[in-house]
């Protein structure tokens, strides 16, 4: 999982049902704009406001629609049931890796997490990427104890993380050599490329994702003096990433720059008219990057 993957929001019509239409737009978009790869049904997708089969048919829409592109599908759950029935689907809905949490609503300990993983790992028969957000689940992984499951569940090949301390990309790179080793938040996405991330999964990318790409592209480069030019255009918008409204944050986003995002499910409201102001004033530095990123071209 090397590059910028997208992690997609999931288009709801006015009511509330799921817009394949407009999710295989966006994915499409995506791609055109040069993402490496596509993570559906993830935080930012709502995941946990879909139903079973909705969760299968994203998954299956967002493959068709990412064509040569690989598909990384969240399957996160409070169970290690209901995460490997995730898991089976998004196999057989042609997903290349499933990306998981640890158990949601319980601090599992690392006896449980060996068994909680291993299970999703073999219901999937794919590629797992696991996903360390102790704001998101509840849990945190450190990672000391993600390099011990990665050695107890072969099937381990990536780690998201997302704890907000971003000395935690280089220690995980050192102590996980074997592993793809990934930003999961989006304004440590600089210091994360700099420590030798292997990509980033990115909510920030369904807005400005040529630009997102161009950030990684300049790192890899090592033309850091450019890379943080344009990080600081960003900035404002990957704060965002780092919210409990990042949903909200970033559907807006994109009905600022006029592709549509949509409503939210319950319980996410639409922001507030304070919320709504800061949201413009990110786009608006945004799209600053946007232009100096066409111009390069």
């Amino acid at each position: 999982m090397k590059g910028v993957y997208a992690a997609i929001v999931t288009h709801f019509d006015q009511e509330l049902q799921v817009d394949h239409d407009a999710v295989a737009a966006q994915v499409s978009r995506l791609v055109a704009a040069g993402v490496h790869g596509i993570v559906p049904n993830g935080t930012v997708g709502e995941g946990g406001s879909l139903t079973r089969d909705e969760r299968r048919a994203v998954v299956e829409t967002a493959v068709a629609a990412a064509g040569q592109a690989p598909v990384c599908a969240g399957v996160s759950a409070a169970t290690a049931e209901q995460a490997s029935e995730y898991a089976r689907d998004a196999r057989s809905a042609g997903a290349e890796s499933v990306m998981a949490l640890p158990p949601l609503l319980y601090r599992a300990d690392r006896r449980e997490l060996v068994e909680f993983f291993g299970s999703v790992a073999q219901a999937a028969d794919l590629p797992l990427l696991i996903y360390n957000n102790p704001a998101s689940s509840g849990s945190d992984m450190p990672p000391e104890l993600l390099a011990e499951l990665a050695r107890e569940v072969p099937s381990i090949a990536a780690i998201k993380e997302t704890s907000g301390d971003a000395r935690r990309i280089a220690h995980l790179v050192n102590l996980c050599p074997d592993l793809d080793i990934l930003v999961g938040g989006d304004d440590w996405a600089l210091e994360g490329f700099a420590a030798g991330a292997a990509g980033w999964v990115s909510g920030v990318a369904d807005i400005l994702p040529a630009e997102c790409v161009r950030l990684w592209d300049l790192c890899q480069a090592g033309e850091l003096a450019d890379a943080r030019t344009l990080y600081a255009e960003l900035l404002p918008l990957c704060r965002l990433d780092m919210t409990p409204k990042l949903v909200q944050y970033f559907k807006a986003g994109l009905d600022e720059i006029g592709v549509g995002g949509g409503p939210c499910r319950s319980p996410r409201l639409p922001l507030t008219d304070e919320e709504m102001a800061a949201l413009r004033q990110a786009v608006a530095q945004g799209s600053r990057a946007q232009g100096s990123v066409r111009a390069d071209r």
